[in-house]
């Protein structure tokens, strides 16, 4: 009886909940600024579960592929197909349904552009980096480019259109995650060592890292004051984005002299996600007053 009750929580782990959280915050951000002003609450809702559905169904693929790599780290030796409380058959039907439904709701309550765009980003995530992590050092860049699809969803979800906005708000969350992974990569680096991933710290060395992270934080901010300048947010979001992607960028400087690099990387990571969360949530509320 233990077993089987605990049965849909393991699922419902394969599915990272964080991971769709996160994601999910973005694309709340992307649909606010592709809805210029005019808010549709239903559309949103639809947006938000198809989506969702479609990154659970990356989530338990990406599971099922990692499933032996996982076995080999401490942060993931427990998950349930690393330890076999699901089978990889099990695994895959939930994926597919999950996926299943996420585009049928994308493409019959949203429209078509979202839920192409949607199955872009899952194919790249699958198709890609699920695989090329095992073999080259630009895993990460492969997997970030995925991982900025979300806010593109929502933003054509509420505006069924692909502009310039879109194009900068995406390559915003492609620089914003480049400095948050290396900064993973460097804290959990025994565990990528023993797991065989090639990750940028571990093949160039630490401090290569870091030289990106500082090169990325400053495209970071380039690139949103740009969105502030194209779509006219004001004053207000030009100082939010000065005070936190600076404050990121000076602690990523920091780094080069940092006496403990595993925890000089936690905080990056931890200051990263308060930099998405307080710019999303501006983005969030300036697009929609």
């Amino acid at each position: 009886m233990q077993a089987s009750s605990s049965m849909p929580r393991a699922f419902l782990l394969l599915t990272k909940p964080g991971i769709i959280l996160g994601n999910a915050l973005t694309a709340v951000a992307g649909f606010a600024l592709g809805s210029y002003g005019t808010f549709r609450p239903l559309l949103f809702l639809a947006e938000l579960i198809g989506l969702s559905l479609i990154i659970a169904s990356a989530c338990v693929s990406n599971n099922y592929i990692d499933r032996k790599a996982d076995q080999k780290m401490e942060r993931t030796k427990n998950r349930a197909l690393a330890t076999g409380v699901i089978s990889p058959r099990q695994a895959l039907l939930f994926a597919v349904f999950l996926g299943g439904s996420g585009t049928c709701v994308l493409f019959f309550f949203v429209n078509a552009l979202s839920a192409l765009i949607a199955l872009s980003g899952f194919l790249a995530y699958i198709g890609l980096y699920s695989f090329s992590k095992y073999k080259t050092v630009h895993g990460t860049l492969i997997g970030s480019l995925a991982g900025a699809v979300p806010p593109i969803v929502g933003y054509t979800a509420a505006g069924n259109r692909l502009d310039l906005t879109a194009l900068i708000f995406f390559t915003m969350l492609v620089f914003w995650q480049m400095p948050h992974f290396y900064a993973i990569a460097i804290y959990r680096l025994r565990e990528y060592q023993a797991a065989s991933i090639p990750v940028l710290p571990a093949i160039k060395g630490i401090h290569a890292a870091k030289v990106q992270m500082i090169l990325y934080c400053l495209a970071f901010i380039a690139i949103s004051m740009l969105l502030g300048v194209v779509h006219r947010f004001g004053m207000a979001y030009f100082g939010l984005t000065a005070v936190l992607g600076f404050g990121w960028l000076s602690l990523a400087i920091a780094g080069l002299h940092s006496k403990d690099d595993f925890v000089w990387a936690r905080t990056m990571f931890t200051v990263s996600l308060v930099v998405i969360l307080g710019l999303s949530i501006f983005i969030t509320i300036a697009s929609l007053i």
